[in-house]
């Protein structure tokens, strides 16, 4: 073929000379009598990064006329459609999944640093209409934009706005949608409660979806991965909003009913098998032993009298987080018990602390390493508290300030909501006024933008820190090797 027909032959994907579009280019193509494997879009226009500009955001007008959603491209029955919704500018490109003739993206999302309040808000609204789309997969991308968007940023005016909106949402889907959309919407109730904090608004979430959550996390035939993410979200949500004493005892007894079915029975041998449900009973007992925290005086001693002598048996479980989430328990119930009664006196004492001994200088090979290292470091500090009601006071730092952990019971308050609220947790302990109520850090510390510049490290200064570290750490190493090794050559 000349040269000058080759110049002129459309490339795959493309246009010709004249730049035309992919549809434009596959009629070309077709129309010269040799039909060419064309891609939809060029090489540039299907970058992730140039999609994710392509919404409705960059024009007003394509915005109203085609409602929430930004068509990209439209070509013959043998490409796809693809569509791209507002909301991508939220969301990070992980991953596009193919449902009815439609891409969506169902990766994780991240906030817009760089964005100001009004646009995160605008978006915002964007994925709260999205709640209500046909596609399960495009609501659970819409659910778990606004949880990870509610995690990471303080949005309660806009929230307490549209709480009767997402409530209805969350419920539509608990009620209606599949295990992972389930779960999305547990989560997303969960750091609303957060978000509002306790007060009336919080107290119409838990009455309309508290009966949802108990009736999934009671439900045989649900997967138990959905149920274990009720039940934490039911107990956290409780411990916020809960104002009807029976009602807490109610949510006690709900999950008190999980948990104790990994109890050793008589009949059992001396070791508790995990089961599958076993995942389901450390979350039960994880929320239960959070709600205990909140409750009177009187019901705790109820609570005590009836677990002390059964919760024990939990420690021969073969499954190392139920033994890990027993022993903490167990910490945080003598910590109350010595609370109340100073001379606190515990029967079977001495078989307990053998008991916790053994498992804190555990040395089974058939165990794996990582989780032997767990239980002995968690075991160590509950033999202690145990035995000497000493506790190992932990700091975290979150800004320019400090939080000291200094009891059982702040520890696993603490452990609860970073379980839900992940990465975001510091910013809640400077912002959420709820959260500093619970772990006593006053009223949040206003600091100007300066202020917060200079704080900041860069990613050069943290690269820095983190390669002599290293260095620290394997120069240390190299030298326990080196005398090990003189040793051997001793002998």
């Amino acid at each position: 073929m000349p040269k000058n027909k080759k110049r002129n032959t459309p490339h795959r994907g493309g246009s010709g000379g004249g730049g035309g579009s992919g549809a434009a280019a596959a009629t070309a193509a077709t129309a010269g009598g040799q039909h060419r494997n064309v891609q939809p879009f060029s090489d540039e226009d299907a970058s992730i990064e140039t999609m994710s500009h392509c919404s409705g955001f960059s024009d007003p007008s394509s915005f109203a006329e085609d409602g929430m959603s930004s068509k990209i491209a439209t070509l013959d029955e043998d490409f796809f459609i693809a569509k791209v919704y507002s909301y991508f500018p939220l969301c990070a490109f992980s991953s596009l999944n193919y449902s009815g003739g439609l891409y969506y993206s169902v990766g994780p999302e991240v906030l817009d640093e760089e964005g100001t309040q009004e646009d995160l808000e605008y978006k915002l609204k964007g994925l709260i209409d999205l709640t209500l789309d046909k596609s399960a997969k495009t609501r659970q991308a819409a659910l778990e934009g606004i949880k990870n968007a509610l995690a990471s940023k303080m949005l309660y005016e806009f929230i307490l706005e549209r709480r009767m909106t997402l409530t209805d949402s969350i419920e539509r889907c608990l009620k209606k949608g599949k295990s992972d959309e389930q779960r999305v919407a547990a989560s997303l109730a969960c750091v609303l409660c957060i978000q509002l904090g306790p007060g009336i608004e919080s107290e119409e979430i838990l009455k309309t979806l508290g009966p949802i959550l108990k009736k999934i996390i009671c439900d045989g035939t649900a997967s138990i991965q959905t149920r274990q993410t009720c039940a934490t979200c039911f107990g956290v949500c409780s411990f916020i909003a809960t104002d009807d004493i029976t009602e807490l005892y109610s949510t006690l007894e709900c999950l008190e009913n999980i948990f104790t079915k990994s109890y050793l029975k008589e009949k059992d041998s001396n070791v508790i098998c995990s089961t599958p449900n076993t995942m389901l009973h450390i979350s039960s007992l994880l929320a239960w032993t959070l709600l205990l925290t909140i409750c009177p005086i009187s019901e705790v001693k109820k609570k005590l009298e009836k677990h002390f002598h059964k919760l024990p048996s939990l420690l021969s479980c073969d499954d190392v987080n139920m033994r890990i989430a027993a022993g903490e328990s167990l910490a945080l119930l003598f910590e109350l018990a010595r609370g109340m009664e100073s001379d606190f006196f515990y029967e079977d004492m001495e078989s307990l602390t053998q008991m916790l001994r053994a498992l804190a200088t555990d040395g089974n090979k058939h165990r794996a390493k990582v989780d032997k290292r767990k239980q002995r470091s968690v075991f160590r500090d509950v033999l202690r508290a145990v035995e000497e009601r000493d506790f190992s006071t932990e700091t975290v730092k979150f800004g320019p300030e400090r939080m000291y952990i200094d009891s059982w019971v702040k520890k696993h308050t603490y452990d609860t909501f970073k379980e839900v609220l992940g990465s975001g947790m510091q910013y809640h302990l400077q912002s959420n006024e709820f959260l500093r109520n619970v772990f006593e850090l006053g009223p949040p510390v206003m600091l100007d933008a300066a202020t917060l510049k200079t704080m900041k490290i860069s990613r050069f200064e943290r690269h820095l820190y983190n390669s002599a570290a290293f260095k620290a750490r394997t120069k240390a190493r190299s030298k326990c090797r080196d005398k090990r090794a003189d040793v051997g050559e001793f002998f």
